[in-house]
């Protein structure tokens, strides 16, 4: 008898099939002595579609509202049903004794699995494999140690209760505030409150008022002393009071009052979640959530350099110390050999800086694996959160910061100032990051420390000025970090969430800074308050990780998302808000005669028709990496096929034949082949679907 593997995709599916010995390759499984090893392709296997529980949810109409199955039905994906036979077919198989769960280890990746063997009908025993890396020393250790499946029916339940909440809310929401609005609008327990966050920001810097402050820096003692206020405040709003302390203290000497010197210890900062991960690699290098989650994918199931992404904690397990040092040697290349060879000649134990078990749910904090690294393999993308996470994870292992603080107190005229600095003895863990910029007031040799009591001369004192700033717009960094603080989503949907606002045109991009669009204003308007809140679904997040622990029944959780789902649709049904498109043009679309509507999207701007049915969009022009000739701005791309030129926002313009012919000239940058690479991939995000996850429900309107 042999026991069949479901990996959640077939790359994951040849890796444990090797370790497995499994040599027979078909087209839809791997097959071994032993073991068949076959695969989802993401999910093979959904919640039905409404039209499926009756005719009358066939037409979107508000009177049907709201949908509430009695019995959930699930559904075969069309796109990746021939995967889905060939899977029910080898559990059926006679030679089959055991199903062997190894999609990914998590709620979405167990729901994964079970809807695909409720479906295919499934009665043989279940297990487990539950692993943070892919190499083969992971998957060996993971087939040794093979849980029961009866083991993780809690985090089925948690997983389920999540998708058909989803179902309830997202969908009723949106048939209503559709037909109720006639237009493209919808809202999900997730990305409304993620979208009320944005504009209350937008709010608040909208209603800000910058007041100016100054402040005074005297030179003495070869430092620079600060004012400070009787309350620690370095800041004078009244400019006149400023010119006042500057006259007082004019021409005058420091009187010493205390010198403080302290030996203080800095340690490395802990290592990284994947949110902590998306919300640095955004600040440093510009990269969205789901850039950075795709790259920490290829990083895990591709190079098997580093641990699952998908994790929420910046810790180990206790039982992981004793793997440090194999990790340490696996990345030992490049610029890391001088201090994997440092941390090699140590004892490594564990700490509870950075392990405790306490803090570990279902993933540990993202580490290297096991694997000897190949960085010439990696794009550079990839090198650069490889090198974010190898630095983090070397640096906590390294012995901690030593450097003194000094800080002196005085006075001139009567007025406090105190001078700052800090004499580094030791780097510790700060040689990993030495090329990275230096921390302020960092001093390499200590200067003779004065008296108490004493007076010393001063230089010509210094009055400066600031500003107070608005508070900052969200970046897709800060973003994600915020959701998590307020509970929204979880690390593995964040990102998407984020996308799906884009793809929805409720968000657009200035630079690097999120706005809300004005059909994002509208909706805000137009749903529910409820429904804004981020304590609600903060909330939802919290009973259903009760649930995926035994601690909550998922039936009362779903009777709540029921009720709610009644009230929201009550509140829709009975709002008298309107919605009107403020960025209509006067093109009309070329396949219903309709105006078209002129959006911003994620990688560019485009024409969309304001009809749901009808669907046509035309891109108008392309954000690109493309540098300004003149002013080294990114250019953007317009027309179309031999009219296509770049655009500069000093108004520099050029064809594109132009640009590839200047750039094969250079030498140093793309070439044809480049050039056309970068193309195809602009043709295919311009040919990403308008809608959101409920593109396909959306089309199917008939009002």
């Amino acid at each position: 008898m042999k026991q069949l593997v479901l990996a959640e995709k077939p790359s994951v599916a040849r890796d444990i099939a090797r370790v497995l010995k499994c040599q027979k390759k078909t087209k839809s499984y791997i097959e071994g002595k032993d073991y068949i090893v076959t695969w989802a392709l993401g999910h093979l296997v959904s919640l039905a579609d409404p039209e499926q529980y009756g005719k009358e949810y066939k037409t979107w109409n508000m009177d049907t509202l709201p949908m509430m199955p009695k019995h959930w039905k699930l559904s075969v994906l069309r796109k990746t049903s021939g995967q889905f036979q060939a899977v029910k077919k080898l559990i059926h198989r006679d030679d089959i004794s055991s199903v062997i769960i190894a999609t990914d280890a998590g709620r979405e990746g167990e729901l994964v699995a079970r809807w695909i063997l409720l479906m295919a009908g499934n009665k043989k025993p279940l297990y487990r494999l539950w692993i943070s890396s892919v190499t083969d020393q992971a998957i060996r250790n993971g087939f040794s140690n093979l849980r029961k499946g009866e083991d993780y029916e809690d985090l089925y339940r948690a997983a389920r209760s999540r998708a058909e909440a989803d179902w309830l809310v997202g969908i009723n929401a949106t048939r209503a505030l559709t037909c109720k609005y006639n237009a493209q609008l919808s809202c999900g327990r997730v990305q409304t409150p993620t979208l009320a966050m944005i504009a209350e920001r937008e709010e608040e810097i909208r209603k800000f008022q910058p007041k100016k402050y100054f402040g005074w820096k005297v030179p003495a003692l070869q430092m620079n002393f600060t004012w400070e206020g009787n309350n620690g405040n370095q800041r004078i709003f009244k400019k006149e009071t400023a010119q006042e302390i500057g006259q007082k203290i004019k021409n005058q000497k420091l009187l010493v009052k205390k010198v403080l010197r302290k030996e203080k210890k800095s340690y490395a900062p802990e290592l990284y979640d994947l949110t902590t991960l998306q919300k640095e690699a955004s600040k440093k290098y510009g990269f969205s959530p789901k850039k950075t989650l795709n790259l920490m994918q290829s990083l895990y199931e591709h190079h098997k350099v580093l641990t699952y992404p998908r994790t929420d904690s910046r810790y180990l397990t206790t039982d992981m110390t004793d793997t440090l040092k194999d990790r340490i040697r696996a990345s030992a290349a490049g610029p890391y050999k001088k201090a994997a060879a440092i941390l090699l000649r140590k004892d490594i134990k564990g700490n509870g800086r950075f392990v405790n078990d306490k803090k570990v749910s279902d993933h540990h904090a993202i580490i290297p694996t096991e694997q000897s690294v190949l960085l010439m393999e990696m794009t550079s993308d990839e090198r650069k959160i490889y090198d974010m996470v190898i630095r983090r994870f070397l640096a906590v292992l390294m012995e901690p910061s030593l450097y003194d603080q000094i800080q002196i107190l005085g006075e001139i005229a009567g007025e406090h100032f105190q001078a700052k600095a800090v004499l580094e003895k030791k780097s510790g863990w700060k040689m990993i990051y030495a090329e990275e910029e230096k921390e302020e007031g960092l001093i390499t040799k200590l200067p003779e420390l004065p008296e108490e009591g004493k007076q010393y001369p001063c230089g010509n004192p210094v009055m400066t000025e600031g500003e107070t700033k608005a508070p900052g717009r969200y970046t897709e960094g800060t973003l994600i970090d915020q959701m998590d603080k307020k509970g929204l989503g979880t690390v593995a949907t964040r990102a998407d969430i984020i996308d799906k606002l884009f793809r929805s045109y409720l968000l657009e991009k200035d630079g690097n800074e999120i706005k809300i669009t004005s059909k994002g204003k509208q909706l805000l308007d137009l749903v529910p308050e409820d429904l804004k809140k981020a304590d609600l679904t903060a909330d939802w997040e919290r009973k259903l990780t009760a649930i995926s622990k035994g601690k909550q029944n998922d039936r009362k959780f779903m009777k709540e998302i029921q009720n709610y789902t009644e009230e929201l649709i009550q509140d829709i049904k009975t709002s008298e808000g309107k919605f009107r498109h403020d960025n209509m043009t006067r093109q009309k679309c070329p396949q219903c005669g309709k105006f078209l509507l002129s959006v911003n999207g994620k990688h560019g701007k485009l024409l969309v028709c304001q009809d749901r049915e009808c669907g046509y969009k035309k891109t108008v022009s392309r954000s690109t990496n493309a540098r300004c000739p003149v002013c080294h701005k990114k250019m953007e791309l317009v027309g179309d096929g031999e009219n296509q030129k770049f655009v500069c926002s000093c108004g520099h313009k050029e064809k594109l034949s132009a640009f590839k012919a200047r750039k094969e000239k250079e030498g140093n940058s793309m070439s044809k082949k480049e050039v056309r690479r970068y193309l195809k991939k602009q043709q295919k995000e311009a040919e990403e679907p308008v809608n959101n996850a409920f593109a396909e429900a959306l089309s199917k309107i008939k009002l």
